[in-house]
């Protein structure tokens, strides 16, 4: 299986971190580019 890199989009000046509350995508699922993957907090 290939790993890569998911960048998540800046969320605000005071925010570090971000939690992932839900997974979109199950494993073996087709990933294009822009979809969404995850939801996050």
């Amino acid at each position: 299986m290939a790993k890569y890199q998911l960048l998540l989009p800046k969320m605000g000046e005071s925010v570090a971190e971000a939690t992932i509350i839900k997974w979109l995508k199950k494993p073996g699922d087709r990933i294009e580019a822009d979809d969404a993957v995850v939801e996050i907090a």
